[in-house]
């Protein structure tokens, strides 16, 4: 599997470009904390950029999402812990989170939402000058960003992480690629 067949399967199954800007964000979260761990870049990457290739193909319904990412991957050439990961980053199916990875994809998926909001908010919708410190702020307002659910965030903890500095590492992955993201 590699990255130009994922890219153009997430071409030809997302056309809501904001859906393709958070599954990057996503992936470069994901090899950001592959790289903490000393972990395969590659395939954590890739977690992140599939998670979820079939949102607009199941029409966001949760009952069947991640289902379908996780069968997609596989299809695609991924590893079974690439698509366990995908499956259980969607709490609707019960697949328990096992390995560091399928913790990482579940706690950084509603981390990019959080971050993106914090730099849409700023006079020049722009990474560059977001502090950790505002996003940290801002997790505590449950009307900001509204959808990035906090609790599955702040699970973080599971992988060693304390909530600063997952904030922190994933604001550094998003801004390495702000251009890509938009931001």
């Amino acid at each position: 599997m590699n990255r130009e067949d994922v890219l153009k399967a997430v071409r030809d199954s997302v056309k809501n470009e904001n859906l393709v800007k958070h599954m990057f964000a996503t992936e470069v979260i994901m090899r950001s904390l592959a790289r903490r761990f000393k972990e395969n870049e590659d395939e954590w990457g890739l977690a992140g950029l599939l998670h979820d290739i079939d949102v607009e193909l199941t029409a966001g319904d949760m009952n069947i999402h991640s289902k379908r990412s996780a069968e997609m991957a596989k299809q695609l050439g991924a590893s079974d812990a690439v698509t366990h990961a995908i499956l259980c980053h969607n709490e609707a199916h019960g697949t328990p989170l096992e390995t560091m990875m399928d913790k990482a994809l579940f706690c950084a998926d509603p981390l990019t939402g959080l971050i993106t909001a914090g730099a849409l908010v700023r006079p020049d919708k722009k990474l560059a000058g977001l502090e950790a410190k505002s996003i940290r702020k801002r997790f505590r307002e449950k009307s900001f960003a509204a959808g990035a659910n906090r609790e599955q965030i702040a699970r973080c903890s599971e992988i060693g992480l304390e909530l600063d500095s997952f904030i922190e590492l994933g604001l550094s992955a998003m801004k390495s690629a702000a251009a890509s993201l938009g931001l």
